[in-house]
């Protein structure tokens, strides 16, 4: 069962997207932190 999910090129689509969605999601948390930071 796990080798036909890696084997699977909509498994692998999913995840890089979802990689993509996670990353985003951290440069934002990034960027809010720093500009509070910024303003104090």
């Amino acid at each position: 069962m796990l080798e036909l999910i890696l084997n699977d090129p909509v498994v692998w689509g999913a995840l890089l997207g979802l990689a993509v969605v996670v990353g985003i999601c951290g440069y934002y948390v990034y960027l809010f932190l720093h500009n509070v930071a910024k303003s104090r």
